[in-house]
């Protein structure tokens, strides 16, 4: 039988064995998995993480916020105010026997008609799509004349402005035109950012373009862009689109907290990014985000305080969320229907107010999309944000 000093050198240098064996295990394994994934980035080792989650299924659902009625019958795109007020462009393309209007969602859902822009000088006709505000809560509104001859749409898309006093808006006046299809209007740190979604008619594949304009000189000098459009020295980058049957390129703008520019290529479904030297010269665009089940990317929209882009997918009938990893996940999606209840009926654009997604139901037929006729209800769509966008 041991003694006591004996038995606890015994214990001593048993515990120091198990110790070791301990340590050798631990280190043993995390030797082995270190060499078996050396070679792999971070970003497939986050991939690896996500894909246990089906990020095509979604995680929330559309309910009704507004059923406009019959003269209302396009909304497109949107825009917050610093207020909560919400601006819509109605651009009636569907039903063009109505003008076009912009509305106003006040922040308790109640809603009025808040300004008919004036039609084109040349054609007498008006298209409100794409809407933004600058921080002194005037408006910029883009006019997409295509749709007045899609076959020779010619240059007369431009972007006007609406000076805003005690919440009411002022005279319009045209600062940028020249261009074919002004699509979204985005303003940041002084300019005006723009698509030409199909700013080279007849290209296969199709070239649209991103442009950036001086706000105050547009402001003071009505802009003219110049011919050809993509050596226009506002043009900041060009993008392919091989989707030609459906044949809109350049959509959807949105600028990340970074000053990174997003444009989204509708028919193509992908998130295109363009980042800036540190003079303000922009890189060319690169293919930032795609998803097999992301069929179209129209308006964007960034949520700062999450940091994620929300994409409207018209042909998917979904709101889909792009991540600054460039993930992709459906926030909400619908089969076809005709929009009762506040389902999705292609969606063209989608903004965050608070902890919801406000969303237009666009409500038009594409080639290889999920809504096959228009028709009322022409609705206005909420979805309630969850706490969690990855889980």
């Amino acid at each position: 039988m041991l003694k006591k000093p004996q038995q606890i050198a015994w214990l001593v240098i048993m515990s120091f064995s198990v110790l070791l064996t301990a340590m050798f295990g631990v280190r043993v394994a995390d030797s082995l998995w270190s060499r078996a994934h050396a070679a792999e980035p971070p970003q497939r080792l986050l991939s690896q993480t996500v894909q246990a989650v089906d990020m095509s299924k979604p995680i929330a659902q559309a309910q009704l916020l507004i059923e406009l009625p019959e003269r209302y019958n396009t909304p497109d795109a949107l825009c917050l105010m610093a207020n909560g007020d919400v601006i819509v462009t109605v651009p009636n393309v569907n039903d063009r026997s109505s003008p076009p209007a912009l509305l106003r969602i006040k922040p308790d859902n109640s809603w009025e008609e808040f300004y008919q822009p004036p039609p084109h000088p040349v054609t007498g006709e008006m298209y409100t799509f794409g809407v933004a505000t600058d921080p002194n809560g005037d408006l910029f509104l883009a006019d997409l004349q295509w749709f007045v001859n899609p076959e020779d749409p010619g240059h007369h898309s431009r972007v006007l402005w609406i000076p805003m006093q005690d919440g009411k808006p002022g005279e319009a006046k045209t600062i940028i035109e020249g261009l074919v299809t002004v699509n979204a209007v985005l303003i940041r740190d002084g300019y005006v950012y723009l698509t030409d979604t199909i700013m080279k008619p007849g290209t296969d594949p199709l070239i649209s373009g991103i442009f950036r304009f001086p706000l105050d000189q547009a402001k003071e000098n009505t802009i003219r862009a110049t011919l050809p459009l993509e050596d226009d020295p506002h043009c900041i980058g060009t993008i392919e689109t091989h989707n030609v049957e459906v044949g809109f390129g350049a959509d959807g703008l949105a600028m990340d907290n970074h000053g990174n520019l997003y444009v989204g290529n509708y028919a193509d479904g992908t998130i295109h990014k363009i980042e800036f030297e540190a003079d303000g010269t922009p890189k060319p665009p690169t293919i930032f985000a795609k998803a097999p089940f992301m069929k179209t990317a129209d308006g964007l929209f960034y949520d700062a305080k999450r940091e994620v882009i929300i994409v409207a997918d018209m042909m998917a009938n979904a709101i889909q969320m792009v991540f600054l990893d460039g993930t992709v996940r459906t926030l909400a999606q619908d089969p076809a229907s005709d929009g009762s209840g506040g389902r999705l009926s292609a969606p063209s654009e989608a903004l965050v107010r608070g902890d919801e997604v406000i969303v237009c139901n666009f409500d038009m037929v594409i080639p290889g999309g999920v809504n096959e006729e228009f028709g009322p209800p022409h609705t206005i769509s909420v979805i309630k944000l969850p706490e969690s966008l990855r889980d």
